[in-house]
């Protein structure tokens, strides 16, 4: 399953790898694709996600989630 997330704040790669590295980190998650330029991160997982788990997530690393889809 495919989950996109609007994230507000990354700039570089660091940025990046944070993002990447906190969400990887959630149980189900199998890999993160980061774009800087359209501010997103593509989650491929086995199941649906939950939305408070992934926007702690990307607190953690430092950003806001603005939206899922």
């Amino acid at each position: 399953m495919k989950t996109i997330l609007n994230v507000s704040g990354m700039t570089c790669g660091h940025c990046e790898s944070a993002v990447t590295e906190e969400l990887l980190k959630l149980d189900g998650v199998n890999s993160v694709v980061v774009d800087l330029a359209q501010n997103t991160a593509t989650v491929d997982s086995e199941s649906v996600l939950n939305p408070t788990e992934l926007a702690t997530a990307i607190d953690e690393a430092g950003y806001e989630l603005t939206s899922i889809s």
